[in-house]
């Protein structure tokens, strides 16, 4: 037989949250009937790093009255240590705490709006928020480590130009040399001739 519509993907990992609204058990059901595997079941905030480092569900439910500052603050670190899709079920409706959800890398918040049969697009929503949401972050890392990279290496060349009297097109080619040669990248070596000029340097 095959899922019905609608559903997100059969054997997708849930790790529920009961956070006071004491629902849990309805969405329970819920996730059973579309194919889901509830991977564990919890009512303490501060056991949630822990339990998604052990039990690597694909996605967090969070069932609230209205999320507390402990439960977002346990959230943010989850999303910058191990991120997850997180779905926020709440019944308080007023701006600050969704927006300290939405600082805490939740990707769904919804307000008064647990019904079974919304359960799966809520989580195809969230699923393909946090997907679009982790490429944006792995291409601004890149960036970041891209631009560090120049840096180091501009200030390498710098040093080079300094030391031995090359010009700037020279001393670009020894780096580059140097990298080939122990096969590493070119970054590296920036590094090493930036630790050496320190090491060197009087105190």
């Amino acid at each position: 037989m095959s899922p019905p519509p609608d559903t997100p993907t059969p054997g997708l990992r849930v790790l529920l949250i009961d956070d006071g609204a004491h629902r849990v058990d309805l969405i329970q059901q819920e996730l059973a009937r579309q194919g889901c595997d509830v991977v564990g079941v919890i009512d303490s905030a501060t056991l949630i790093h822990d339990c998604v480092l052990r039990l690597k569900p694909d996605v967090v439910i969070v069932d609230s009255e209205s999320p507390t500052r402990d439960t977002m603050e346990n959230l943010a670190t989850l999303n910058a240590q191990m991120p997850r899709p997180v779905v926020v079920f709440s019944e308080d409706g007023s701006d600050d705490p969704m927006r300290r959800a939405l600082r805490a890398g939740v990707s769904a918040y919804v307000v008064a709006g647990l019904r079974p049969d919304r359960l799966a697009p809520v989580l195809q929503v969230a699923i393909a928020r946090f997907e679009q949401d982790l490429a944006l972050r792995q291409q601004l890392d890149k960036a970041q480590a891209q631009l560090s990279a120049r840096k180091l290496i501009e200030r390498a060349k710098g040093i080079l130009m300094s030391e031995t009297g090359l010009d700037e097109d020279a001393a670009y080619k020894r780096l580059r040399r140097l990298a080939m040669d122990r096969g590493v990248p070119l970054v590296e070596v920036a590094e090493r001739v930036i630790d050496a000029q320190n090491l060197l340097r009087p105190t």
